[in-house]
């Protein structure tokens, strides 16, 4: 049984994390959403969840080999969290002008329309978008990770052809309208590289190309210390050839620039980062969830093959060891 304490509104999931690169490519996993103590002012009239995972090949949407469709009145808005269960980044685009109204759950600031762009999910990530129903009656397409189409518009309303999928990304770095963070990322209290690469070796008996950290292969790999209440500032960067969606269990953490960089819009919160090959990022987060947090990819067959490391906080321990007594492989 888990128990935890529901304090953070926004879109979510859940799934194994014992042999994880196994257990959920076969499913299992779910969505969990979260909603505010309070409804906002500008709260959609619809709320929809869009899940997408690949099943023996085939791409679902909510468990199905088939597009949903969404019975909205004219001009309704409808919110459609996305949710990217698979190995890499999905896509989510329109012909109609849609907003990215949250990243990872976190509310994005005053965000614009976007037009003739694409959005990308890291595997991992989610994306709650916004969008209108056509005040003619028509329905319109949103498409969500490619393969598969949420149609919003009056019953019985047709849903217009495929749209082609835009060349330009929306940069999350540059959207929206900047505001204050909740703490001084300047000065931070520790300061820690993540550079990914990649050696021959061995791991667990097995020869191979496997990934390191820091120029170190699993399990001989960086534990990041800290602790409670510290400002932490991580410099990641992409000496590899393939791309990486980083993630930190148990926390948040916010885009400070790309390549030297700054942000320049609403706040990037994330607990899924996209690395490309090349790209160094520096983020930022604030020691406030006591534990021992992995720290991996989230291509999952990517941290069989080392790509995990953890955040470790001073003073807690724990019985549970990689290959231990419990049989824990929480890759």
């Amino acid at each position: 049984m888990y128990r935890f304490e529901a304090t953070d509104a926004g879109t979510y999931w859940y799934h194994s994390h014992q042999v994880s690169h196994e257990q959920v490519l076969r499913g299992l996993l779910g969505a969990i959403v979260i909603e505010p103590a309070t409804a906002p002012p500008d709260a959609a009239d619809i709320d929809v969840t869009a899940l997408l995972h690949v099943y023996g090949g085939q791409h679902t949407l909510n468990g199905a080999v088939a597009d949903e469709h969404v019975d909205a009145s004219p001009g309704a808005t409808v919110r459609v969290r996305v949710i990217n269960t698979d190995q890499g980044t999905a896509a989510v685009w329109s012909a109609t002008p849609f907003r990215v109204v949250a990243i990872d759950g976190h509310e994005v600031n005053e965000p614009p329309d976007v037009d003739g762009r694409r959005v990308l999910i890291p595997a991992g990530g989610r994306a709650d978008v916004s969008v209108q129903a056509p005040a003619d009656g028509d329905a319109v397409r949103l498409r969500v990770g490619g393969a598969r189409s949420v149609v919003i518009g009056e019953p019985g309303a047709s849903a217009p052809p495929d749209p082609r999928q835009p060349s330009t990304t929306l940069d999350l770095l540059a959207y929206g309208t900047p505001m204050p963070l909740s703490f001084d990322a300047s000065d931070p209290d520790r300061s820690y590289d993540y550079v990914i690469a990649r050696r021959f070796g061995i791991i667990d008996g097995r020869p191979g190309n496997f990934w390191t950290i820091n120029a170190r292969m699993f399990p001989d790999v960086p534990m990041f210390g800290v602790t409670e209440g510290d400002v932490v500032v991580m410099h990641l960067r992409n000496d590899s050839g393939d791309v990486h969606p980083m993630h930190l269990h148990g926390h948040h953490v916010v885009v400070l620039s790309r390549d030297g960089v700054a942000a320049s819009g609403s706040p990037w919160v994330v607990d899924s980062l996209d690395v490309h090959p090349g790209e160094s990022y520096d983020i930022a987060f604030v020691a406030d969830n006591p534990g021992i947090w992995s720290d991996h990819c989230h291509t999952l067959p990517h941290a069989v093959d080392g790509l995990v490391a953890h955040v470790m906080y001073d003073g807690v321990t724990t019985p549970f060891t990689i290959n231990g007594d419990a049989g824990s492989q929480p890759e």
